[in-house]
């Protein structure tokens, strides 16, 4: 951001969502205003989003940080974030950095659907950042995107730029690679100061297994259990999973926003090779805590994938209707969860090294993490 002591105006995208709403916090500082781009019904809808954000943050109407961050009302991949010429060349007047976070993390959307998400969106953040930029006020952009992005690429996948046209395990997977071509040439050809940030699968906060939306992590939990499948399982051996707590994604994004030096790079936000979570361990871990909660868990039969598959696409026909769309769902799922997942990311781990932080490591955060699901989930067992 050009001038010393210039007041930052940071847009943020996908506030609601998981990393969204854990980063807005650690943005929220003297020194900044806050903009989040919410979609809503209408702007009446959007504050009330906002409120409600509020009231997670545990934000009550004293504290100061309130005053300092603001609701626009919009859509991410619209045309302007469908706001009218003068609502978004105030905007864009306004703003100093960018942190792109919106997403839909459905990974059975049809593909035009998942390119009008991840694609619309990425290229409406990038036309303000230029237009920004012209006015000599850009300091950073940074986008969160998805390790995905390398598909069913041959582990570890790598910290560099990859091939958009696959293969890929889904649609989510697909429209995100296809928003990092936006995203390559805006650094490479058009100089933006833009970094990516790809996380593993993202879970619930270190401290108190916090976040505010349970995601496709605590979906697998429940299968791993056991619960959803009376206790038939696919063999596993040799698959993995990387997962990442919710407020290092988030305390990531803002050390980056505030390092111009990470201008241009890509990081996996991961726990990386050799710190990934085999899911044969993590379904006994599973397991184990669910148990321990008092939840009934059947016992453990495993069949080769292909049969399970079958199985469980028959099983939706004839589940009661609040399991069908949740058993439906469940192949999708195994494909992601068929190899072994490993991302490097020495450069992450590199840059952590210099602001005196390590890589975490997943298989502390289970007890956390799952123990504040069952928490909220189940509160009486708690």
């Amino acid at each position: 951001m050009s001038g010393a002591g210039a007041r930052r105006c940071v847009l943020v995208t996908g506030a609601t969502g998981a990393v969204g709403s854990a980063l807005v916090p650690l943005l929220a500082d003297a020194a900044s205003e806050v903009r989040l781009l919410v979609r809503s019904d209408n702007a009446a809808a959007a504050e009330t989003r906002l409120e409600g954000l509020f009231r997670s943050w545990g934000w009550d109407a004293d504290r100061s940080e309130r005053r300092r961050v603001s609701v626009v009302h919009g859509d991410a991949a619209a045309p302007h974030f469908a706001l009218d010429e003068a609502a978004y060349a105030a905007l864009a007047a306004a703003t100093t950095d960018i942190v792109h976070c919106a997403a839909s993390v459905r990974m059975n959307l049809p593909i035009e659907e998942a390119r009008r998400s991840a694609v619309g969106s990425a290229r409406e953040v990038l036309e303000l950042a230029r237009r920004v930029a012209t006015q000599g006020r850009l300091g950073k952009v940074e986008c969160v995107s998805t390790v995905g992005v390398g598909g069913r690429r041959r582990a570890p996948i790598a910290e560099t730029w990859v091939d958009p046209t696959g293969p890929f395990h889904n649609t989510y997977e697909q429209s995100k690679a296809e928003a990092e071509v936006l995203f390559r040439h805006a650094i490479e050809v058009e100089g933006l100061p833009l970094t990516v940030h790809r996380p593993s699968m993202v879970v619930g906060s270190s401290s108190d297994g916090g976040i505010i939306h349970f995601q496709i992590f605590y979906y697998i939990c429940e299968f791993l259990s056991g619960r959803r499948t009376r206790g038939w399982y696919p063999r596993l051996t040799g698959a993995s999973l990387d997962i990442i707590p919710v407020d290092r994604v988030a305390e990531a994004i803002a050390a980056s926003l505030a390092d111009p030096s990470t201008a241009g790079r890509i990081f996996h936000l991961c726990a990386g090779p050799g710190r990934e979570l085999l899911l044969d361990d993590l379904q006994a871990g599973v397991r184990r805590l669910f148990a321990s909660r008092g939840l009934a868990i059947p016992a453990a039969a495993t069949l080769p994938r292909s049969i399970f598959a079958l199985l469980m696409r028959l099983a939706a026909f004839t589940a009661p209707p609040a399991d069908r769309r949740a058993i439906a769902t469940l192949p999708i799922y195994l494909d992601y969860l068929a190899g072994r997942q490993v991302f490097t990311n020495h450069a992450y781990a590199t840059w952590l090294r210099t602001r005196g932080q390590d890589l975490h490591d997943p298989k502390r955060l289970l007890a956390i993490i799952l123990g504040r699901y069952l928490a909220v989930r189940d509160p009486g067992r708690a």
